[in-house]
């Protein structure tokens, strides 16, 4: 059967892929890396670039930009939550046998 169109799941797609894309700088293949892997390298990227802002905003220094240090917050904290959730759901996949969700194919 035909996977059904998820007009609010491609919406919030959406959304992640132009905040990213207005943060940090990222190629097409690391914002649809949904593995939990992926998800934890687009983590430490927020987390680099976090310090990176956060640097600058201590410094004093021109290019410092609260609205992007923001930004970068919430993406991280949203980031954050749906990777506990992926990890989660690969913990329990584990537990009980399956292959993990998004998990790459042997």
């Amino acid at each position: 059967m035909p996977r059904q169109p998820n007009p609010t799941r491609e919406a919030c797609d959406a959304e992640r892929t132009s905040a990213f894309a207005r943060s940090l700088p990222l190629w097409p293949g690391e914002l649809e890396d949904r593995s939990p892997e992926g998800r934890l390298a687009l983590l430490a990227r927020l987390r680099r670039a976090l310090r990176a802002e956060r640097r600058r905003g201590v410094a004093g220094d021109w290019a410092y930009d609260l609205a992007r240090h923001r930004a970068l917050v919430a993406l991280y904290r949203r980031e954050a939550q749906e990777a506990l959730l992926t990890l989660g759901e690969a913990r329990e996949a584990l537990a009980v046998g399956r292959r993990p969700p998004n998990a790459a194919k042997p």
